[in-house]
């Protein structure tokens, strides 16, 4: 993992935006560690089609500031598709979710975005830098956290922070100032002195955002934050990322499979086999339903959704031996639904719209259904 760190540093600590040409008049410079990452580049471009629900399109959030843009990606490995053609923006300062099942090509585009891959088809622009052309850039600006944990357990708080500043080229008072700056922040002041591998998931998860925050980055990238921690860790979390989205206005890019916590971004990019099915706000995704949702057993849900068809004129969902029904009255065709098949109804489940519905509606499978293992 500390391979890994090294290849997403540049000591320059000056911001691409604070140079303007000097960056060209660096190239010489700045070649060794672009040559590091050892990637080769071609674009290509493609149409892309996706279903935008936030009331409004990727022409209007380019008349904001925008902190990363992906236009026409795709990727494969060998002949197996990972991403078909995708394409979102992502305004400067929100939480920004990319929620899909294992298999959805969420980390793919996630080490895409932090230059750990080579981008095959299309653009990508993280905060004005092209990652194909101008990775070191990319990678001064940008904080990453990954879902495998990157901190040293046998190092103490302390040490984990400070080696991590001298891979970012500080030292001295300005590495101090900033390790003292984010402990207070996280509230890490009792565990600076106390090894890694004593803490709980919940305090190594901190430890990790600290770290990808001292260089003083202005784009965050967590590949599922939450993977491993209990409810009320969780909920800390989220507890501070928000905090710093609102308070130092960090854009944060989250990829995730858990549905509560896409809950807590500002947008959602929904990915299901490589493709972007829905782009919206949570409220916007889930007002796309049409309703309450009604989850009905029964031994038959083929036959039973043809009965409902020619007795409602509604067309159910068959899904996963189960049928889904969307009505805006939900509680009184219940009522109705039983009363016409006593007979053939095993159980009903009456719910709001869920983010899951979201995707079933979007995809016609379930979540976790026909996923294959994303290659790492």
């Amino acid at each position: 993992m500390t391979l890994i760190l090294q290849k997403l540093i540049l000591p320059n600590r000056r911001r691409p935006t604070d140079v303007g040409t000097s960056l060209e008049e660096t190239a010489d410079v700045k070649q060794e560690a672009r040559l590091d990452a050892g990637f080769p580049f071609s674009r290509a471009r493609e149409a892309d089609m996706v279903t935008q629900v936030d009331g409004g399109n990727d022409s209007t959030a380019e008349l904001r500031d925008t902190a990363v843009q992906v236009c026409d990606v795709e990727h494969r490995y060998g002949d197996r598709q990972a991403l078909g053609g995708v394409r979102f923006s992502v305004h400067q300062g929100e939480i920004f979710g990319l929620l899909g099942p294992n298999g959805g090509g969420k980390s793919t585009l996630f080490r895409l975005m932090a230059t750990l891959l080579p981008l095959q088809t299309g653009s990508i622009t993280v905060l004005g830098c092209d990652v194909a052309t101008q990775p070191a850039a990319v990678r001064s600006q940008i904080g990453v956290t990954f879902q495998s944990p990157s901190v040293d357990g046998k190092l103490t708080v302390g040490e984990n922070l400070r080696h991590q500043a001298h891979l970012y080229g500080l030292s001295g008072r300005v590495a101090t100032d900033r390790i003292d700056c984010l402990v207070e922040q996280f509230r890490l002041q009792a565990l600076v002195r106390q090894r890694v591998d004593t803490l709980s998931g919940g305090l190594k998860r901190r430890v990790e955002i600290a770290k990808s925050l001292l260089h003083s980055p202005e784009l965050l990238l967590l590949d599922e934050p939450s993977t491993g921690l209990d409810p009320g860790a969780r909920h800390d979390l989220w507890q501070y990322l928000e905090r710093l989205s609102h308070e130092q206005q960090v854009t944060i890019l989250v990829t995730t499979h858990l549905m509560d916590e896409a809950e807590h971004c500002g947008r959602l990019a929904i990915l299901d086999r490589g493709c972007l099915v829905t782009l919206g706000t949570p409220a916007a995704l889930r007002q796309t339903v049409g309703g309450d949702c009604l989850k009905v057993s029964c031994p038959d849900p083929e036959q039973l959704a043809r009965q409902v068809t020619e007795h409602f004129g509604l067309v159910p969902r068959v899904v996963d031996r189960e049928l889904r029904i969307e009505h805006a009255a939900g509680h009184e065709f219940l009522r109705d639904l039983v009363a016409a098949f006593p007979d053939a109804i095993q159980s009903v489940v009456l719910s709001k719209p869920t983010l899951e519905d979201v995707f079933i509606a979007q995809t016609g499978h379930r979540f976790w259904d026909e996923v294959s293992e994303e290659a790492r």
